[in-house]
């Protein structure tokens, strides 16, 4: 094109330098967990204790991207910690409020709303019961 300088060498190189951080910091967002943990359970899975969530809180269990709300009812409520914008493990709860450090979305944890940006999809809600003093959450739980 007229008036516009080509690419350098140096431009070009530098380019093709950083590929391989862009496509880590991917692979770092890609939805499992260390040591190939699933996203979210495959099959029902014991989270702790019954009495690790109390009323109006919540349990961010990391090790089974698994977070556990419990209503002022006493009604149990299991989402996914896997986040819906790049698929980073969720690993911070404040309150209520469940943090992704990747691009800083943000969730409600007993509804799994977005509550912040850039994720656009609420988490996805699990099956979760208590069987005997037990939380157990997963897909047919």
């Amino acid at each position: 094109m007229p008036g516009r300088p080509s690419a350098s060498r140096r431009t070009i190189l530098r380019g093709a330098a950083l590929t391989p951080v862009a496509g880590a910091a991917l692979a770092a967002c890609s939805g499992v967990g260390d040591g190939g943990t699933p996203a979210r359970p495959t099959a029902p899975v014991e989270l702790g204790v019954d009495s690790e969530v109390a009323k109006g809180s919540a349990k961010l269990y990391r090790d089974q991207n698994v977070v556990v709300s419990r209503a002022e009812s006493g009604a149990l409520k299991a989402f996914s910690s896997i986040c819906t914008h790049a698929g980073c493990p969720i690993d911070k709860l404040e309150g209520t409020t469940l943090t992704c450090s990747c691009h800083g979305s943000q969730f409600d944890a007993t509804t799994g709303k977005v509550l912040q940006v850039p994720a656009a999809v609420p988490l996805k809600e699990l099956s979760v019961e208590d069987k005997d003093g037990k939380i157990v959450a997963g897909p047919g739980a």
